[in-house]
């Protein structure tokens, strides 16, 4: 045999398998449009049907937050009470008051948007007109384009204003249901905070909030006039754009304050949400979300915290235990359900001297506290090795049922969260933006699949437990993966993310239509924030969702 022979013969079997995993991975993106789109966009760094950010010229020009006007849904209420003339954004002495000083070109006397605190003011009149069960439901960074092109992609219609249709949430007519669309700038960015003193260092930060609707438009669908207005950076305007504490703050607790900050005002002092307050009076309290138990969103649906990154005290606040800002304990809520599992860190200075080496998002010794098996108040489920994620927490629903338990599930894949389902409805992510090299896809396994569950799964458990405890209740429900897509500029993870969370919605309403209706029962549907993609070409989306 020739020396060379067998070092020939390993170099042609690799080439071989090199061939046939990129003739594999061809064939699925000619399956999978939307991942072919993706995948071009960011190998050529532009695409000619979007972009993310100011520049339309390249593919990606910005990979977080705007200050973009945000779309709310409700149903089982309407919005008349804050839109239109009844906009806060139409009254000088209601904006200063808002806002602590009255922010440059945002009275609008012709506003028809009205403000995220608004949405805090829904849930207690809703619950003033005899509502028993209140659901907060949450697409983390979903904005007007963001819905656009999903509902497009999934029904293969175009619209280009208004409501739009084409997604379970936007066509559905089963109640009362309205549309309108706010404003989510925070107080102040830039604000610091000494997370172990549980103390604001610099109050009002280093840029303020507000609204100039001839810089951004005064619609979501309306062109802006100065693409950097959006994103804090116009020579004419500045105004800061918001982060998803500051936001899901102004819906739970109806007020507007900085960058960061969980259930707390602008100083760092402590602002009841909504969650507690219903508690107080009998409700049982739910929260789900797809990403970690204690992020931003789903933290302020109940704790209290100067910094959202403060994760294991914002999860001791949820679970009832002694916390920083809460030596003597919260309550906790009925039902907490989320992802996490598996993230371990042995150092987080952002958590302060009080972290505990373990799990980024709940202290091991917290868990073994409230699970009932050790004398807590908590059925447990847990993502289980081999054991299909539905089934673990089903018998833990039914657990938590039939003894009057309170429920807590924790899950997860890489990063925390619940695999990312794509656009074409499984969980085959391809690359993300990143520069100067793409960002590694995440590949999930099949056990990653199986072990967990869906936003969808979830959200019905929360419901069935909430209502076995009471028949008055409020959950929040985050679909907190779009946000993560979005950050990533990957259209392709966006729309699946905003997919898995129509099924979650839909979900929902089958669970309410079987129970009762909508008598007792309102739910809005909104967004904490928005993002930065532009929708440039969308026929190409109604191409792909005919593939």
């Amino acid at each position: 045999m020739h020396p060379n022979s067998g070092l020939r013969f390993c170099v042609s079997v690799f080439t071989i398998l090199l061939v046939s995993n990129a003739s594999r991975f061809a064939a699925a993106q000619v399956a999978d449009p939307i991942a072919k789109m993706q995948a071009d966009a960011v190998a050529a760094r532009q695409a000619d049907w979007g972009h993310w950010g100011p520049n339309p010229k390249t593919y990606s020009s910005w990979k977080t937050h705007s200050n973009r006007l945000i779309p709310v849904y409700t149903y089982g209420i309407d919005l008349k009470p804050v839109i239109g003339v009844n906009s806060v954004y139409r009254n000088e002495s209601a904006v200063e008051s808002l806002y602590g000083y009255l922010p440059e070109k945002t009275l609008n006397p012709k506003a028809e948007y009205f403000d995220q605190t608004d949405v805090f003011r829904l849930q207690k009149m809703a619950i003033a007109s005899g509502k028993k069960r209140v659901i907060l439901f949450v697409f983390d960074g979903m904005d007007w384009d963001t819905t656009r092109v999903a509902a497009i992609a999934k029904s293969g219609k175009v619209y280009r204003e208004g409501r739009g249709e084409g997604l379970q949430f936007l066509d559905y007519r089963g109640t009362t249901t309205d549309y309108g669309f706010c404003v989510t700038s925070p107080r102040a960015e830039g604000t610091k905070v000494n997370v172990d003193q549980q103390t604001v260092v610099n109050p009002e930060g280093k840029l303020r909030g507000g609204y100039d609707a001839v810089l951004g438009g005064d619609s979501p669908w309306r062109p802006f006039t100065d693409a950097n207005y959006l994103i804090g950076k116009s020579k004419e305007t500045k105004h800061a754009y918001a982060e998803s504490s500051a936001t899901a703050t102004s819906m739970t607790c109806g007020i507007k304050t900085y960058n960061d900050a969980m259930n707390v005002d602008f100083m760092g002092r402590e602002v009841l949400p909504i969650a507690r307050t219903l508690q107080d009076d009998g409700f049982a309290i739910g929260v789900v979300s797809s990403v970690p138990i204690s992020h931003a969103t789903p933290g302020c649906a109940y704790a209290n915290n100067v910094h959202r990154n403060d994760y294991q005290d914002l999860t001791r606040d949820l679970i009832g235990r002694p916390s920083i800002y809460h030596p003597g304990g919260l309550p906790g809520v009925d039902v907490l359900i989320g992802g996490g599992w598996g993230i371990d860190k042995d150092k987080d200075a952002a958590q302060g001297k009080n972290y505990v080496p373990g799990n980024k998002y709940i202290a091991a010794d917290d868990l073994e506290a409230i699970d009932v098996k050790r004398g807590g108040k908590y059925v447990v489920a847990q993502r289980t090795s081999g054991v299909a994620g539905p089934d673990v927490l089903s018998i833990a629903v039914q657990e938590a049922k039939k003894n009057h338990q309170r429920l807590f599930g924790f899950f997860g894949a890489e990063g925390g969260h619940l695999p990312f389902q794509t656009a074409d409805g499984n969980y085959n992510p391809v690359a993300s933006f990143g520069n100067p090299n793409p960002a590694k896809a995440e590949v999930y396994s099949e056990a990653d699949l199986h072990e967990n569950v869906k936003l969808k799964d979830m959200a019905v458990a929360a419901i069935d437990v909430l209502d076995s405890r009471s028949d008055r209740w409020w959950l929040m429900i985050e679909s907190g993966d779009v946000d993560w897509a979005n950050h990533s500029n990957n259209i392709d993870n966006s729309i699946g993310a905003v997919l898995s969370g129509d099924d979650a919605f839909a979900a929902v309403v089958a669970w309410i239509e079987q129970h009762g209706g909508w008598d007792e029962t309102a739910l809005i549907l909104t967004a904490d924030h928005g993002h930065y993609f532009n929708l440039d070409r969308p026929e190409a989306f109604v191409r792909s969702s005919a593939e």
